[in-house]
């Protein structure tokens, strides 16, 4: 099952050779110890990632309290009648779901789940870049989805990716994808990464925002045994990226509600935003409700003021 799909979870496992979790997962780190498996938080990937994409079905059913614990806390950060890109991923896909209530919002992606989460919401935008659909993830990819993103301004992006380290950065393990969040950063004043733990520490082949580039990473909060997170957070911080961290599911305040202010390694119940030396600025919040349409064609109107050119 690994090696057709990239990973699998530990619930679909036991569901298929008829056991208990509390057996796969004892099996899978025996696995591990062989060198076949790498075990990531609630399943299991093939080693060595470097190359190999886990397609969406797999991601969505890997750290899914997580992920809606981040998803909460991340909503907070983005203002009423703001402009912001959103990038594909599960992760993204649960912040859209929570976007849905902020009013006046104008949402920039090439992501047809975040679209499709954001589909009926009557007060937000939607903007659909163009380009190839990219079946494994539901994500528009490719020179049209480029080129629809070019000349447009929005105040913050929102990404997720494979893998997130201090020294590389967040990365991916497709090209066409890296490339494509490359250019969604650049229409961006400020950069938001939203990563659950098992993602910190490990390293894929493109990389797509340099950690210098990054302004704030949204996490949950690290097992007390996982050392590779908790240094890697470290490092972050070290490094001048504000480290938010929800420590349990459904810890966010909500859309516009400021958090708790602390330092890596504290725990909270609720959320909470290290600030760091370097912290970048906080940008004008964006305006606008109305049908859904292309990036292109608002490449050249308003949403293009929306934010300052990146220093």
């Amino acid at each position: 099952m690994v090696r057709a799909n990239g990973a699998v979870s530990l619930r679909e496992l036991a569901r298929v050779v008829q056991t208990s979790e509390v057996t796969v997962r004892r099996d899978v780190r025996a696995l591990e110890a062989e060198g076949l498996l790498d075990r990531r938080h609630g399943g299991a990937v093939l080693p060595g990632g470097f190359t190999r994409e886990s397609g969406f079905p797999q991601k969505s059913h890997l750290a899914t309290a997580e992920k809606t614990a981040i998803a909460d806390l991340a909503a907070g950060f983005v203002e009423e009648g703001e402009a912001i890109v959103v990038g594909a991923g599960t992760t993204t896909q649960e912040l859209a779901r929570r976007l849905a209530r902020v009013p006046g919002l104008t949402v920039v992606t090439n992501s047809l789940l975040v679209a499709q989460a954001l589909a009926h919401a009557n007060r937000v935008e939607v903007v659909m870049t163009g380009g190839t659909l990219r079946g494994s993830n539901y994500a528009l990819v490719g020179s049209g989805a480029e080129q629809s993103l070019q000349g447009l301004r929005v105040s913050r992006a929102f990404l997720s990716g494979s893998g997130l380290t201090a020294e590389r950065g967040l990365s991916t393990s497709n090209m066409l994808s890296a490339s494509v969040d490359r250019a969604l950063v650049q229409a961006a004043g400020e950069v938001v990464v939203l990563a659950d733990h098992t993602k910190l520490g490990s390293d894929t082949m493109f990389q797509t925002v340099p950690t210098d580039v990054i302004t704030r990473l949204v996490t949950d909060e690290p097992p007390a045994h996982d050392d590779r997170a908790a240094t890697e957070l470290q490092a972050l911080a070290d490094q001048g990226v504000q480290i938010a961290v929800a420590s349990g599911p459904g810890a966010g305040q909500g859309p516009g509600q400021p958090g708790a202010e602390g330092s890596v390694g504290e725990r909270r119940t609720s959320r909470r935003d290290v600030p760091l030396p370097g912290q970048r600025r906080n940008l004008p919040p964006g305006s606008g409700s109305s049908p859904l349409r292309s990036a292109a064609s608002l490449a050249e109107g308003r949403v293009a003021d929306l934010a300052p050119r990146r220093r």
